[in-house]
C-alpha cells in the first residue's frame, strides 16, 4: 500500500509540479507516527525535486523566488518543532483540512490577469512553511499563490517544481536539527527510490502529452477526492 501511494502521489506530483505530500502524507499516516511521516514524505519529495531539476531550471526566475524561499525556510524552522507533539487523529484532520483548502484555493482563484502584489510572496512563503515544518504538507499556499500570479501551465509548474526542492530541504534540515530522524524513516525511504524513480518518469511523459490541456482539471480532481476521503477518516 505505500508503495501504491508513493506511485500515484509520484505521477501527480511529476505531472503538475505538486500534490506528492498531498496524497503520500494522508496515506503514510495510517501506518506510522506523525514525525516518521513527515520525515519521509520530505526525504521522498526531495529527491523526486533534484530528478527534475533538468526539466524546470531554466524555465524558473529565481530572483523572484528569494521571498519565497526566504520566508519558507523561517516558518519551516519555527513549526518543525511542534510535530513530536501533534496527537494522530489531529494530525490526520489538519493533512485533510489543509487538502479541501488548495482544492477550494484553485478552484476559486481565476483572476482575468496575474496578480501582482509585493505582500503575497511573503505571506505565501511563510504560511507554506508552517505548514511544511508542522505536517510536511507545504502545498496549499503556494499552490494558490501560483495559480494567482503564473497563469501558464509550463511556468507556475517550474516554479512549484522549485519551490519545494527548496522546501523539502528546508524541512529535512528542521527535522534533523530537532532530532526527530530515526533509522526506521530511512529504512522505509530506500525502500520506495525505485517507486519514486519509475512514477517520475512516467509522470513526465504524461504532462508532455497531456500537460496544458489537463493540467488544471487533473489538479483539482485529485485534490478534491483526497481531501473528502482524509478529512472524513479523521473525524469519524
Amino acid at each position: 500500500m505505500i508503495w501504491v501511494a508513493v506511485f500515484a502521489a509520484t505521477i501527480l506530483r511529476s505531472f503538475t509540479g505538486f500534490g506528492f505530500a498531498l496524497v503520500a502524507v494522508p496515506v503514510l499516516a495510517l501506518f506510522m507516527p506523525p514525525a516518521e511521516v513527515v520525515v519521509l514524505s520530505s526525504a521522498m519529495a526531495f529527491t523526486l525535486s533534484l530528478l527534475s531539476v533538468p526539466s524546470f531550471s531554466s524555465v524558473v526566475n529565481f530572483q523572484e523566488m528569494k521571498p519565497l524561499l526566504l520566508m519558507s525556510l523561517i516558518g519551516t524552522a519555527l513549526a518543525a518543532w511542534t510535530v513530536a507533539w501533534i496527537p494522530l487523529d489531529l494530525f490526520q484532520l489538519c493533512v485533510g483540512v489543509s487538502v479541501l483548502i488548495a482544492c477550494v484555493g484553485i478552484v476559486l482563484s481565476r483572476p482575468e490577469k496575474p496578480i501582482r502584489r509585493k505582500s503575497l510572496p511573503w505571506l505565501a512563503g511563510l504560511l507554506s512553511g508552517a505548514m511544511n515544518g508542522a505536517i510536511a504538507i507545504p502545498g496549499p499556499p503556494i499552490i494558490i499563490y501560483a495559480m494567482l500570479t503564473e497563469f501558464d501551465p509550463v511556468r507556475s509548474r517550474a516554479m512549484l517544481m522549485a519551490f519545494f526542492l527548496a522546501s523539502s530541504g528546508f524541512a529535512l534540515l528542521s527535522y534533523t536539527a530537532a532530532g526527530i530522524v530515526e533509522l526506521q524513516s530511512v529504512k522505509y525511504y530506500l525502500f520506495t527510490v525505485p517507486v519514486l524513480f519509475v512514477g517520475d518518469r512516467l509522470g513526465h511523459r504524461l504532462f508532455d502529452r497531456y500537460g496544458r490541456a489537463l493540467y488544471r482539471k487533473v489538479a483539482i480532481f485529485a485534490l478534491a477526492a483526497l481531501g473528502v476521503s482524509i478529512t472524513l477518516k479523521a473525524l469519524l
